[in-house]
């Protein structure tokens, strides 16, 4: 049996207006979504210091009674171990597909976002600088700022990403989009007509890109390429979202993420 989830349970992110990063935003909102396909109520609490605050140094971790948990993939098996699961209906096969279209995503889309924010040297000036260390005062605001860019750029040239061109990355971009909508196709969901942890992780890493302003559009007219891809997340921000309190709602998220990125 399902246990009660508490009233109080929290989601923690950085603050949305001024600092809150696309890739820290995406994978907040893939949670939330989550949760809310779950129907399991968050409560959206944005504080300067997520990020250390959070057991993996990542954001977002929910606060559920005594539990920390951090990132989608723990969060969804804190979840399921208190009875709830959107992927029970798989077979083992579809598990195994979901999964590995789950991969696909952090592979492409969420290191896409990374490589955008802190190897992309107009980006890294114009916006990741200013807003990562926004609520510092100077010189603590430089000095974390190129810790995290130094950090990144380490793990970017791990995984063989460090010496691709931004257009390199536009093309990963592209051909992740390309198998995302062939998978869905005009399904509503991935896996037909209920959704799983697969079209949160998707819905919070799209939406994020197709409502978050940057120096160019080019990342966006990538999805936007895809119009099952766009249709399918107006149904989960209208179906999941828009009425639901405002404070973690997607459209509170597209109402700060117009100045997300400037």
């Amino acid at each position: 049996a399902a246990e009660p989830w508490p009233e109080n349970a929290a989601l923690y992110q950085q603050l949305k207006e001024d600092q809150i990063l696309l890739s820290d935003n995406a994978s907040s909102l893939a949670v939330q979504a989550f949760l809310q396909m779950c129907n399991l109520p968050i409560r959206v609490i944005c504080r300067a210091n997520a990020e250390y605050m959070s057991p993996s140094g990542k954001v977002p971790f929910i606060h559920v009674g005594n539990q920390v948990v951090s990132e989608l993939g723990p969060i969804v098996q804190f979840v399921k171990a208190k009875g709830h699961s959107l992927s029970d209906g798989l077979d083992e096969v579809q598990k195994a597909e979901m999964k590995a279209y789950m991969e696909l995503v952090n592979n492409m889309l969420l290191t896409a976002e990374l490589y955008l924010q802190w190897c992309d040297d107009v980006t890294v000036e114009e916006i990741t600088h200013p807003r990562y260390g926004s609520p510092y005062p100077w010189p603590l605001n430089r000095i974390l700022s190129y810790q995290k860019q130094w950090e990144v750029r380490r793990k970017m040239k791990a995984i063989g990403w460090a010496g691709k061109t931004l257009e390199q990355v536009l093309e990963d971009v592209d051909q992740c989009c390309h198998a995302l909508s062939q998978r869905l196709g005009t399904q509503p969901y991935f896996f037909n007509k209920q959704p799983t942890e697969l079209d949160a992780l998707v819905f919070g890493h799209l939406f994020t890109i197709l409502t978050t302003q940057l120096i160019t559009d080019e990342l966006s007219e990538k999805v936007k390429n895809y119009s099952n891809l766009t249709a399918f997340c107006r149904r989960i921000e209208q179906q999941y979202f828009e009425g639901h309190e405002r404070d973690s709602s997607a459209m509170a998220a597209r109402s700060s993420k117009r100045s997300l990125l400037r």
